[in-house]
């Protein structure tokens, strides 16, 4: 597999793609959380536990700028943004379910093997940590 060529995409095959869209630590999660429907600043502030305003921003704008979430201001005051998923973006969220899935069913084996992580020499910061990763 890694001698496959670069495709006329610039891609090595489709899971780059898709990689290259979904990396950063917090996407997925913004967009799991965006898959129930329209969702303001603030819920996904509160869903996506652990990440900075700053990055949260962030994300969100690159997610916008590769066409995933589509931001809507209703030019209200006090102001009102939420931020939904594009066709692009909910078609991106049903390839991630099989994930969610498995991540539900072995849980428990995840967090027994991340436990045992902290174990291993020059680790110091708790597993999860938003810099242990």
């Amino acid at each position: 597999m890694s001698d496959a060529p670069l495709c006329a995409t610039g891609f090595s095959c489709g899971l780059d793609a898709t990689l290259r869209v979904i990396s950063g630590k917090w996407k997925p999660l913004i967009l799991y959380f965006l898959l129930q429907g329209p969702t303001r600043y603030g819920e996904l502030r509160r869903a996506v536990r652990g990440v900075s305003d700053k990055v949260l921003i962030q994300q969100l704008k690159e997610l916008e700028g590769d066409d995933l979430v589509v931001r809507t201001d209703y030019k209200e005051v006090p102001p009102r943004v939420d931020y939904s998923l594009t066709p692009l973006g909910l078609s991106l969220t049903k390839a991630l379910e099989p994930l969610c899935l498995w991540g539900t069913e072995n849980m428990a084996e995840v967090a027994r093997v991340l436990a045992q992580r902290q174990s291993w020499p020059g680790r110091s910061e708790p597993v999860g940590s938003p810099s242990a990763s």
